[in-house]
């Protein structure tokens, strides 16, 4: 499957040119945030880790031998692409031991660059948000209407959707899904069954998604819809009044779409069939994700790019820098500036 297939429709026309992204890990930064103050005392060690060239569960492993431990006491927040260059927390649980030495997890992949304790161990999700500082190398594109779109996206943000990371290579992951959805089983591993699951709900997400960037109502509350803030969980339905919602203009508000799990979509009207539509399409991998105890979440359609700068350090070189919430994906605002010159199998199946 390609990228269409996977995500949808670009929210603002075709791409403007193409690029390379990843032709070295520095070129795709990320910086975890963060906002728990840490007690300083606790049975829990955190660990500000920088990392090259290694995913997190990979870093897991390393800290984990370091501090002779089994790796289930290593925690974190959200997983990280192994071609980057990323800074995440780790949290270490050792009831009654004194700090470790974690210099044999250290090497020219892996720098520990603060530690602290705590009372509680990290949670997974716990970030807020992330930072990114991404290079886009080998530019080839018209700056003029590549600047209109950035002051447009930073205006109007864009269609949320879950990136080609979530799904495996080629859509690896979708398949692997439908099989077991087909045979009405469930993996044994509980992290293989976790990454189908996330992927089957957020393939069915893009769908609903999809269909409303094609139509233009992604960033629109329509009567029925229901409406969530940036960062919360928790959502509110739309009626007249909330449509012209003045919070909607200003992107501190937003339509949703479904996080499918048990029961039909709480939406009302229009969205309501829609998203209904799209499940009963895809009937198997709903009833799978039923099936499995999955509850019926919301995430938002429309993605604010925070903070979002850009400049050229060299002439075919866009550097970008903003943040986005935890779950996010940096790739989908890519993808709504420039093709991506193709350099094989580099993604990972990682969430930010």
């Amino acid at each position: 499957m390609n990228e269409f297939d996977l995500l949808g429709p670009r929210a603002y026309g075709d791409a403007l040119g193409t690029a390379v992204l990843k032709a070295t890990a520095d070129d795709f930064q990320v910086d975890e945030v963060l906002d728990i103050p840490l007690s300083g005392d606790g049975e829990h060690l955190w660990l500000w880790v920088e990392k090259r060239g290694l995913n997190t569960e990979e870093a897991a492993r390393r800290i984990a031998k370091a501090a002779g431990v089994p790796l289930r006491t290593v925690s974190y927040a959200g997983l990280k692409d192994r071609q980057a260059l990323t800074r995440q927390w780790f949290s270490v649980q050792l009831p009654g031991k004194a700090d470790p030495d974690l210099s044999s997890a250290e090497n020219d992949t892996l720098t520990i660059l603060k530690a602290s304790r705590h009372k509680r161990k990290l949670q997974r999700g716990a970030h807020a948000a992330n930072g990114f500082t991404l290079r886009l190398t080998q530019l080839a594109v018209d700056k003029d209407a590549l600047q209109q779109r950035l002051e447009l996206i930073a205006r109007q943000g864009i269609p949320n959707y879950f990136g080609t990371q979530r799904f495996g290579w080629q859509g690896g992951n979708l398949g692997e899904a439908r099989d077991y959805a087909a045979r009405k089983a469930l993996p044994e591993q509980r992290n293989v069954r976790s990454r189908l699951l996330s992927t089957a709900r957020s393939y069915l997400f893009n769908q609903v998604l999809a269909a409303r960037v094609a139509d233009g109502t992604w960033q629109k509350a329509q009567v029925g819809d229901l409406l969530a803030f940036t960062d919360s969980r928790s959502f509110f339905p739309a009626g007249e009044a909330e449509c012209s919602d003045p919070r909607l203009a200003i992107l501190d508000v937003h339509p949703t779409g479904p996080q499918w799990g048990e029961g039909d979509s709480p939406a009302q009207g229009a969205p309501h069939e829609l998203e209904q539509s799209i499940a009963e399409r895809e009937a198997d991998l709903r009833d799978w994700l039923v099936r499995a105890g999955m509850s019926h979440e919301r995430r938002i359609l429309r993605l604010p790019i925070g903070r979002l700068t850009w400049h050229y350090p060299e002439p075919d070189i866009l550097q970008l820098e903003f943040v986005l919430p935890a779950g996010c994906f940096a790739t989908v605002l890519v993808r709504e500036l420039v093709d991506l010159v193709p350099l094989g199998q580099t993604d990972s199946l990682c969430v930010f």
